[in-house]
């Protein structure tokens, strides 16, 4: 095993960055004995391997790292952001010709939700993205069914308590230009499911339409739904910058 810091890397980073799954998806596959390293099943976190010199496999087949691939997709309303779909329902990873069972999507929006997401095959980008750690912060554009008063938009901002959850938000903005009537600028530091609404819902309102316009420094800028593009280089360093790579 060589000794060289700049070849190793923890196992499940090396699964993540195979295409594997997240990293956190490659922890458990890890855990369930499914991992060997040169025939040693490996069952514990911690694992440092080089690429270049040791053969890892996943349920007996050698892995090797991809090519990445960074998409940024504006997901429309009736799409699920799920891998698989027993329901059969129109998928987010669909809507991009060629890429279906071969990337993820890396900060979900649920079914009735549109907007921002990016869709990858590199795992260890999608864990540092998502990983709470990093406080990466998403904003959207809510459309709900009655004016929030300052007592409302305090309650957002010093956090609501909803099903053991404490529900916070950064920012609360009114839409001036907004063409909806009651319409926000949300700003969160955090992704819980269906976040939002839960805290709309909290405050005895309905959201009528939410849109994720942000994701870090990642912008939806002018792209319609079901519209995607890849990131540029810019943006992927960037990103780079806001959640850098931890060992």
């Amino acid at each position: 095993m060589t000794d060289s810091p700049e070849e190793l890397m923890r196992l499940q980073k090396y699964l993540a960055r195979c295409g594997v799954g997240s990293r956190r998806a490659c922890e458990e596959v890890i855990r369930s004995g499914r991992v060997a390293v040169d025939g040693v099943v490996i069952t514990q976190m911690g694992t440092m391997v080089d690429p270049s010199a040791h053969q890892v496999t996943v349920d007996g087949k050698p892995v090797q790292a991809e090519s990445f691939c960074y998409w940024l997709l504006h997901k429309p309303p009736g799409v699920v952001c799920t891998s698989k779909d027993p329901q059969g329902r129109s998928k987010a990873i669909d809507l991009i010709p060629g890429m279906a069972g071969r990337v993820y999507t890396v900060g979900r929006l649920d079914r009735d939700s549109e907007g921002l997401i990016v869709l990858t095959n590199d795992g260890d980008l999608a864990f540092r993205m998502t990983h709470p750690r990093h406080h990466v912060v998403k904003t959207y554009e809510v459309a709900i069914t009655r004016k929030l008063s300052g007592r409302d938009i305090q309650q957002f901002l010093r956090g609501i308590e909803d099903s053991g959850e404490r529900l916070v938000a950064k920012r609360v903005e009114p839409m001036s230009s907004a063409r909806e009537r009651y319409q926000y600028r949300i700003v969160l530091g955090e992704g819980k499911n269906r976040q939002i609404r839960r805290m709309v819902a909290a405050v005895g309102a309905r959201v009528k339409r939410l849109v994720r316009v942000e994701f870090g420094p990642l912008q939806l800028g002018r792209l319609k739904p079901g519209q995607f593009r890849k990131l540029t280089e810019t943006e992927r360093r960037a990103l780079d910058q806001l959640v850098r790579p931890d060992c």
